[in-house]
C-alpha cells in the first residue's frame, strides 16, 4: 500500500502522537489510525473509494472524542 495522505496532529512524545494515513495499492483504499507513534496501536479500515477514505480519514483528523474506541 502507497500512501496518499498523512497527517499527525504535531505531538513528538510517544503517548500523544496521533497520525491518519489514506492508503491505496492502486484500486483499494483503506484509512489507518495510529496512536502512539510507529510502536504503537493502530486500526484500518477499508474504504470503496478514495472520496470515502477522505471523508473517513478527516473525521478521524477531528477532534474524534472516542479515540479509545477506534483502538478498543
Amino acid at each position: 500500500m502507497r500512501v496518499e495522505e498523512h497527517w499527525w496532529n504535531g505531538d513528538t512524545t510517544t503517548r500523544g502522537r496521533r497520525d491518519v494515513y489514506v492508503r491505496t495499492d492502486g484500486q483499494r483504499w483503506d484509512v489507518q489510525v495510529q496512536i502512539g507513534g510507529a510502536s504503537g496501536r493502530s486500526k484500518v479500515q477499508e474504504c470503496p473509494s478514495r472520496t470515502s477514505a477522505a471523508i473517513l480519514a478527516s473525521a478521524w483528523r477531528g477532534n474524534h472524542p472516542t479515540w479509545r474506541e477506534l483502538l478498543g
